[in-house]
């Protein structure tokens, strides 16, 4: 069976420690991913966590794009917060922006936003809050791609209506519902962490356009980038799977910041 592209981008979230403490090991995932979505210090992060990404991304070719979230470092930015459109353009402006300025002193080009948590997750279906986050990126970085969940009709259009491109997302380590969301983190099973079946949903999303969902049903989703999240339990083993599966099927992984060979 043919593949539907002839590559894909592998993205991660990465420096999402804090201060002393540690969460993942992201030096492991950087040889197998080619994008990496750096937290900005609300939900993870700090100053110096974001500058040791950063450098790390560049000296590894791999391309470097923001992640805001709520103001909710006890939450890990999970937890939806109430805030106006206009205060949710003014947070996701100044968390891009400490990310924009560390690129700069590395050299390192500002490739993508892609929020991060229960920003995101609202933001699939809410056109104010995916309009704001788009507004936010548009005034600080016009033409920056924006990346959300494919098939999202509310982050489409906000990326549209602000001149960004718009990058669409899947996820080789969540489980689907037949809508296209994923299913909550608060149903057990959600996570996909055994690296084959993680591998062969990239491969499925990447080859064919699809994915199985939760109730068996198919679901056709067209995505640019795959995401494995940095804090699956194996996350390394589980992308450097998925990178060899489609590898052998002769999809290459390269970030869609890269325009030619």
């Amino acid at each position: 069976m043919s593949a539907i592209m002839s590559y894909v981008d592998f993205n991660a979230d990465l420096g999402e420690s804090f201060g002393r403490w540690t969460l993942c090991d992201d030096t492991a995932l950087l040889p197998s991913i080619s994008s990496a979505n750096v937290a900005c210090g609300f939900h993870a992060g700090d100053p110096a966590i974001i500058d040791a990404t950063v450098a790390a991304c560049g000296a590894a070719g791999v391309a470097v794009g923001a992640q805001p979230s709520y103001p909710d470092l006890q939450g890990f930015g999970r937890r939806s917060m109430a805030l106006s459109p206009r205060e949710i353009e003014q947070i996701v402006l100044y968390q891009v922006g400490a990310v924009a300025a560390f690129c700069v002193a590395h050299g390192v080009p500002l490739t993508h936003v892609k929020p991060h948590g229960a920003l995101y997750h609202d933001a699939v279906a809410d056109f104010a809050r995916a309009h704001a986050i788009a507004r936010a990126v548009a005034r600080g970085w016009p033409g920056l791609p924006l990346v959300g969940l494919a098939g999202s009709a509310a982050f489409e259009e906000a990326a549209r209506r602000e001149g960004l491109p718009f990058v669409p997302e899947a996820f080789a380590d969540r489980r689907y519902l037949p809508d296209g969301s994923l299913q909550p983190r608060s149903i057990p099973g959600s996570l996909i962490d055994d690296p084959d079946e993680a591998a062969e949903q990239a491969l499925t999303l990447a080859r064919d356009g699809i994915v199985r969902c939760v109730d068996g049903s198919v679901l056709t989703v067209r995505a640019a980038t795959i995401c494995f999240h940095s804090d699956t339990p194996g996350a390394p083993a589980i992308v450097a799977a998925a990178r060899q599966r489609l590898a052998r099927a002769g999809i290459e992984v390269r970030s869609f910041a890269v325009r030619s060979r």
